[in-house]
């Protein structure tokens, strides 16, 4: 395998154009080659390819093109990202809200292993767990007014205010060790079961750091599936061997995960937001059509008509 060397902006155009991406304006495509940088802007070539095998870019692609997708996909994050933040926030609260209430708002009570399921095969992972909320207490609690003026002020930490400096992963899994009929409270709120909650919660961890890291999103396939729902049969999304070839791991399947966990006017704005974004990136497309980012995005043909589902509806 050849060494990667550096390249200079002319020599990084002249690759571009010899994969046959048509740059109409050198200097507009160093500008942004500068800004963006290469490797993260070539992560976007593949629907503009000829094929997997021959990856040279389809007849008449342009750069603009390209830089196109690139900025759809970091709106797209960037809208993802926000609505994600609000599920976390509200997610903490509802589960601080239910270990304050029945064991207490000091560290000493809400913390005792014995508040959450402690049967045998859950003891080391509680135990780690807690280790870990402990830590973060220690390495975190100065960096935040609230922490701060808790432990100046009363010498210990409620969990309503811990919650904001705990990560959505621990907050995640700190679901997964609560005793049964805790579960039931919080997942009651959103009519889910507790396996399809506490799957749907790992998926949206997993967005948040990719979010938050600007991975590209709008191709990504998560390792885990999100269950069966009564979304993909309403919206009938097609099935193969039995199973739905949309919204099971794809950019949809979260889209289904926010209409659970958001609240209907934000789940309208968010539909209303995609829908831009989509419209713009339509617009600034030649060599390709749209279906073919929203097949890599996993989004059916009817995917605007999830807004319109009533989540009562069986």
């Amino acid at each position: 395998m050849g060494k990667k060397i550096f390249k200079t902006l002319e020599e990084q155009v002249e690759i571009l154009r010899n994969k046959g991406l048509t740059i109409n304006d050198e200097e507009f495509a160093k500008d942004v080659l500068l800004r963006e940088n290469y490797f993260f802007l070539n992560g976007y070539r593949h629907p503009f390819l000829k094929s997997k095998d021959n990856k040279v870019y389809i007849d008449k692609t342009t750069f603009e093109e390209l830089y196109s997708l690139f900025l759809f996909d970091r709106s797209l994050r960037n809208i993802l990202f926000k609505n994600i933040l609000t599920i976390e926030n509200n997610i903490k609260s509802i589960i601080s809200y239910q270990l304050s209430k029945n064991y207490g708002y000091k560290e000493k009570d809400y913390l005792n292993p014995y508040n959450f399921n402690y049967i045998p095969e859950k003891r080391k992972q509680i135990n780690d767990l807690i280790a870990k909320m402990k830590r973060q207490i220690k390495n975190n609690a100065g960096e935040h007014s609230a922490t701060l003026h808790y432990l100046d002020n009363y010498g210990y930490i409620p969990l309503w205010v811990l919650v904001k400096v705990l990560s959505f992963g621990i907050v995640s899994e700190l679901f997964s060790i609560l005793k049964k009929d805790e579960q039931y409270a919080i997942v009651d709120l959103y009519n889910l079961e507790i396996n399809e909650f506490s799957n749907d919660l790992s998926i949206l961890s997993n967005y948040r750091n990719l979010c938050a890291h600007e991975d590209i999103v709008y191709d990504n396939r998560t390792q885990k599936q999100i269950f069966d729902t009564k979304y993909h049969r309403l919206l009938n999304i097609p099935m193969m061997n039995n199973e739905y070839i949309y919204g099971k791991n794809d950019l949809f399947a979260l889209v289904i995960i926010l209409k659970d966990f958001l609240q209907e006017q934000q789940m309208q704005d968010f539909i209303a937001e995609i829908k831009k974004i989509i419209d713009n990136l339509e617009y600034n497309l030649k060599s390709i059509p749209i279906h073919k980012i929203l097949d890599y995005m996993g989004f059916p043909d009817n995917w605007e008509d999830i807004k319109n589902i009533n989540k009562k509806e069986i």
